[in-house]
């Protein structure tokens, strides 16, 4: 999944020495002008009150590929599966599966008692009619991809095949709902958790249209319903009162849009805020903090370069960029844990070595700048770094830009753009170098690896490998994990140093501040915000 990245801004609770003064006041009155402080208190209402960096660029879960999309949508749906607290896919409308002939089959079965939030059921010919718009090729789905694996998925979503009928997706009755398989997949079931694979409405999205997201429209079968929707504002979610399964202790979920990490501040330290995420400049301050919390995450951070662009055509020119970069020091500038590494694939999934990736080498790095006909850096056409707006990812590219202007000699602007204006940006002409980040959608290397290869929706840096392609598809196959190992390694190696079509920079880290009345939070190493089972101390409520 497309990761933000660590956006959010707190200072300090109640302790002024730490303040940003005035400014941070005015800032956050401007928003509790507007409405904030009129809401009921978090123990008052059950409400969780929480933020985002920005409005989800889209609901229609064919189409979402960023991380606040993804958050809105795992808790209004849900899919086939669902992750447990180990990361493992359990069962949820599925109640269970079966592979068959060799792995190649999959049969869900599902459960008959889930609904929509119009009393309709949720059955097997929906989840059918939603993946085959995922890969239909008129929906332009960046995740189309993800099914790639079903019988002629690729061909249908290439538009060589024209009959949806013959894609290894079918219904065999309301509840049972058999996959085929063109080769094993030993990671299929984990798969079914995501977004893109949660059932549809068919009746629903063609008499809507491109509305079929508003609330007053959207039909959806998770734990909570899509009450409201204020754009540039808030969204608010409800407990769904007909859900399957445990009802939600939460009434509501309040998410509200808040672009400046001032504005955050003042809101968390007022308690109209029970959650939210550490820039660098405060984690030291919090380290020792009771509401304080750090884990390792599986989101790695890149600079992706635009191969078609001079010049950057040149893998020389992209390895010498690499090579001047001392990732040693991000943990130091970021603060937080995070781990540099010039590898992809991050610690703690299936596939990591640290040893694979260019390494900080300055002499090197000028050798094949001069390989590449830009001796000392000079003659190489100016260029910026393209990022989204936030600080973190300012710091990023104000550190770049200082290795490259210490190590190279080079000049480099920097260029920042909105999420919503960047995203289209990276969709339609990638800029030479860009900032993106990548959080686990499952936990297999597959997922990481997979983003980058030619046919997928989500490889923005034009680049195609051939040789990459086939280790790819090999190591989603193989169950011998040390030949899985081997094959991830060499993929790994193509990426990072042959072609280094991808600058790795380091895997992240959470860094948060919770209140002590929130429970059963979950926070997981994907990242992932599933709100259902989050309760508020009892003894707090009123």
């Amino acid at each position: 999944m497309i990761s933000l990245g660590p956006m959010k801004t707190i200072f300090n609770i109640g302790k002024p020495s730490f303040r940003l003064g005035l400014a941070i006041g005015v800032l956050a009155g401007t928003l509790i002008t507007a409405g904030c402080s009129g809401e009921p208190s978090a123990v008052e209402s059950k409400t969780l009150r929480i933020a985002v960096t920005t409005e989800p660029p889209t609901l229609d879960w064919s189409l979402a590929t960023d991380g606040v999309s993804f958050n809105v949508l795992t808790n209004i749906m849900e899919g086939l599966t669902q992750y447990n607290d180990r990361l493992e896919p359990v069962p949820a409308i599925a109640k269970r599966w079966e592979f068959s002939e060799g792995g190649r089959v999959i049969t869900f079965y599902l459960r008959d008692d889930v609904k929509w939030t119009d009393g309709q059921p949720v059955t097997a010919q929906q989840f059918e009619y939603s993946w085959k718009r995922l890969l239909n090729p008129a929906t332009a789905a960046q995740y189309a991809y993800f099914l790639f694996d079903v019988e002629n998925a690729v061909e249908y979503n290439a538009g060589t095949l024209k009959d949806a009928e013959q894609v290894g997706v079918k219904a065999l009755s309301p509840t049972v709902l058999e996959v085929r398989l063109r080769r094993p997949v030993i990671y299929f079931p984990s798969l079914t958790t995501f977004m893109v694979t949660f059932p549809q409405r068919r009746d629903v999205i063609e008499r809507y249209g491109d509305r079929w997201t508003d609330p007053e429209h959207i039909v959806t079968n998770g734990p909570f319903t899509l009450d409201q929707w204020h754009h540039e504002y808030k969204l608010v979610l409800r407990s769904n009162p007909d859900y399957y399964d445990a009802s939600p202790a939460l009434s509501r979920i309040i998410m509200y849009v808040v672009r400046n990490p001032t504005t955050e501040l003042t809101l968390y330290e007022t308690g109209e805020l029970d959650m939210a995420e550490l820039p660098p400049v405060a984690i030291p301050h919090y380290k020792t903090h009771s509401e304080y919390k750090n884990l390792p995450l599986l989101r790695g951070y890149y600079y992706g370069f635009n191969v078609t662009k001079p010049p950057f055509h040149d893998a020389r020119v992209r390895r010498a960029l690499s090579h001047a970069i001392d990732r040693s020091q991000i943990p130091v500038i970021l603060k937080g844990g995070q781990l540099p590494t010039a590898s992809w694939i991050p610690k703690g999934m299936f596939g990591y070595n640290a040893k694979i990736g260019p390494s900080f080498d300055p002499k090197k790095a000028l050798t094949l700048l001069a390989e590449a006909g830009y001796t000392g850096g000079k003659k190489l056409p100016p260029f910026s770094i393209a990022y989204n707006t936030d600080p973190t990812h300012r710091l990023i590219a104000q550190f770049v830009q200082e290795q490259w202007k210490k190590h190279l000699g080079l000049t480099v602007e920097l260029e920042d753009q909105e999420w919503k204006v960047y995203l289209k940006k990276l969709d339609i002409d990638p800029p030479p170098v860009f900032r993106l980040g990548w959080g686990a959608d499952f936990p297999d290397p597959d997922n990481f690896m997979n983003l980058f290869i030619s046919t997928s929706g989500n490889n923005r840096l034009q680049w195609k490998n051939e040789r990459y392609d086939r280790l790819i598809a090999q190591g989603a196959a193989e169950q011998d994990s040390k030949t899985r190992q081997a094959l991830y390694n060499e993929a790994q190696t193509l990426l990072t140093e042959t072609d280094s079509a991808i600058i790795s920079l380091f895997v992240a880290a959470q860094n948060v501040l919770v209140k002590p009345y929130v429970h059963n939070l979950g926070l997981n190493a994907m990242e992932w915000l599933y709100l259902k089972r989050v309760r508020l101390a009892e003894k707090n409520l009123k």
